[in-house]
């Protein structure tokens, strides 16, 4: 682990730090070909530049987050804008996280990308990527 993400880690509560510690794991291991470091102050992991996962503190807890989730068609991930293709889960316990959920999201994250890496270039327009398997 980098020292910005450990630094990241060490900064939460225990409970929260065990979460992050077991995301970090679950997503390194689903997702070795990705990039990750802190962006916008958080862990976020990406492919080809572009992001695909992530996490961070916040009032209801570790919310987990999918840039493209919104079209993993999984239930348990919530929707939270309409402008963008992202989705998420929260976190307050270590319990909570269901590991093969967890494992199904990532390998849908390799597959169903949106190019928010050019997203400023395009002006706003956010466009498939096909064909990422």
């Amino acid at each position: 682990m980098n020292k910005d993400i450990q630094a990241y880690h060490n900064r939460q509560t225990p409970e929260d730090k065990a979460i992050c510690d077991l995301l970090y794991q679950e997503i390194c291991q689903s997702l070795p070909e990705a990039e990750h470091k802190i962006w916008h102050a958080h862990p976020v992991w990406f492919l080809d530049g572009n992001p695909v996962a992530g996490y961070s503190k916040q009032k209801a807890g570790i919310r987990l987050m999918f840039w493209s989730g919104a079209d993993f068609e999984e239930d348990e991930l919530k929707v939270r804008g309409g402008k963008f293709k992202d989705a998420s889960v929260f976190y307050n316990s270590v319990s909570e996280i269901d590991t093969a959920s967890l494992k199904r999201w990532l390998e849908k994250a390799k597959s169903i990308q949106w190019d928010y890496k050019n997203l400023i270039k395009r002006k706003g327009v956010l466009l498939r990527i096909e064909n990422k398997e």
